[in-house]
């Protein structure tokens, strides 16, 4: 006997299937062309923090464990400028450069085509958005397990009103239950394809917002709304600009730690490291470390080997030493520079001479006497800021501006040494433990300053990452144990006030 399939009309609806797709696709919207900014070029290309826009957007896909490919739909006349940029910075997830449309309803369509048929996620980003976070393309890929349809959106921090066309308010909607859309926005594939088939038969279709089409044209779709971020802001209009380079150069980028010290001395066995400063706090913890784990290091300083980092000459002479000595330079740390306060109409030039020769026109000099020796090895140079950076502070006014001009001078030559292969970086430690913070300040409460050891940690992970042209803040952990600070031997009080670059102050 034939069993009777045919469900009971009291049956529940059968479960769809579930959500299997085959990869995820972010598809990145460059179609824009910087009229409103008054560019020459698209705004995509205009480079912040070294970089352009769009090769910062690209990274943060690129790494984005979620996303197996990069679709670029690139503004008219550019693509081989986005090629370009791709090749240069070798991204290997992108797998399409091409040109959009005319609209952003034709660019969509036009990225639909380029996935292709079949189950697939598809992130829809503007390349102009360049600090979205890896937590958010995260989330995004993650609720499409559960929804066909996924925005992005903060909370409205100011009262929304409606008007009508004399400009005068008609409405004012409850703030509570508003947001302001950012990007990416999700979807099954299935579910955007749909809904543009859909909107083909309106004449009056015309959208700019993507989940705006699925609200539209796929009433009853549920479109879920995840936490956005304030930082993750498109860059429009010329203040943009500004605000999206301050962002990048305040974010606080993060080395690796390594699993065990076999994994450290993997790594650094064998490499030749070179630390201006490395005579006491973080530059001497520095040197010990790398040491410990099989680095050849050679510290040098104006107290032990009588180098002076403003001086050509005998910064020249240290890199050939340690050069001669192992044939290779892969790591040169630049820890040295002084502290002297007082107020600058009171200063005198032979201590403004000293502070900017010492904190800023040596870092730049062994930057160029450096370059060679990096260059063979692929390696890295070092150098390290303050807090102040952020703010110049009444009595500190050289210390603070040099500080920020190292931030400057890493980031440009993160973009300039990038055809070289040689990355640059800075770290940025909060108020430190050394010998010469205790001679310029006096006694501290041990449980407001960070240990140089944990500092001296920080740098090493970052010297052998791949990280590059990043500001990396170093903080005390919670729970850590209250910094000793060490007593320099030989300090003489008539020895101006120094501090290891980086000292947090």
């Amino acid at each position: 006997m034939t069993q009777d399939h045919t469900a009971a009309p009291d049956a529940p609806p059968a479960s769809p299937a579930p959500w299997r797709p085959a990869r995820t696709v972010a598809v990145i919207l460059a179609g824009g062309t910087g009229t409103r900014l008054g560019l020459g070029i698209p705004k995509q290309l205009l480079k912040i923090a070294g970089k352009p826009i769009i090769e910062h957007t690209l990274a943060v896909f690129e790494s984005a464990p979620e996303i197996d490919e990069i679709i670029v739909l690139m503004a008219a006349g550019h693509v081989p400028d986005a090629q370009r940029i791709v090749t240069d910075a070798g991204f290997r997830k992108v797998g399409k450069v091409i040109e959009g449309g005319e609209t952003r309803n034709d660019t969509t369509r036009i990225a639909l085509d380029a996935v292709g048929e079949g189950d697939v996620n598809i992130l829809f980003h503007d390349a102009v958005r360049p600090l979205v976070s890896a937590r958010i393309v995260r989330e995004c890929v993650n609720a499409l397990w559960t929804y066909s349809a996924v925005d992005v959106a903060i909370p409205s921090a100011d009262t929304i009103v409606q008007v009508d066309a004399d400009d005068c308010i008609t409405d004012i909607p409850v703030r509570a239950r508003l947001r302001r859309g950012q990007t990416p926005q999700a979807f099954r594939s299935g579910t955007i394809r749909e809904a543009y088939r859909r909107a083909e038969g309106d004449p009056d279709f015309a959208a700019t917002d993507d989940c705006g089409v699925v609200l539209r044209y796929l009433p009853g779709t549920p479109i879920k709304v995840i936490d956005g971020s304030d930082e993750n802001i498109k860059v429009t209009h010329p203040v943009d600009v500004h605000l999206a380079d301050k962002l990048f150069q305040l974010a606080a980028a993060q080395a690796p730690r390594l699993t065990d010290d076999r994994s450290y001395a993997e790594e650094l066995t064998g490499r030749t490291v070179v630390v201006f400063g490395g005579s006491y706090g973080i530059g001497h913890d520095l040197a010990e470390l790398a040491r410990g784990y099989g680095a050849q290091v050679f510290p040098f300083s104006r107290s032990t080997t009588g180098t002076h980092v403003e001086r050509a000459e005998d910064v020249a002479a240290a890199l050939k030493t340690a050069f001669e000595a192992t044939g290779r330079i892969d790591h040169v740390v630049v820890t040295a520079g002084i502290l002297e306060k007082g107020a600058l109409a009171e200063m005198d030039s032979e201590t403004m001479d000293r502070l900017l020769n010492v904190n800023f026109v040596g870092p730049v000099t062994i930057a160029r006497h450096s370059l060679p020796y990096l260059q063979q090895t692929k390696g890295q140079l070092l150098l390290y800021t303050s807090s102040s950076y952020t703010r110049g502070r009444a009595r500190y006014a050289l210390y603070s501006a040099t500080k920020a001009a190292l931030v400057n001078l890493t980031q440009a030559l993160a973009d300039e040494w990038a055809e070289f292969g040689v990355r640059v970086n800075c770290i940025n430690p909060e108020r430190t433990a050394t010998p010469m913070r205790t001679k310029a300040f006096g006694e501290e409460p041990e449980h407001t300053l960070l240990s140089s050891e944990t500092v001296a940690q920080a740098s090493l992970d970052v010297l052998i990452s791949e990280l590059t042209g990043q500001v990396i803040d170093v903080r005390r952990p919670p729970g850590e144990p209250a910094a000793v600070v060490p007593t320099q031997p030989g300090a003489r009080d008539d020895e101006p006030s120094k501090l290891s670059s980086g000292a947090g102050v």
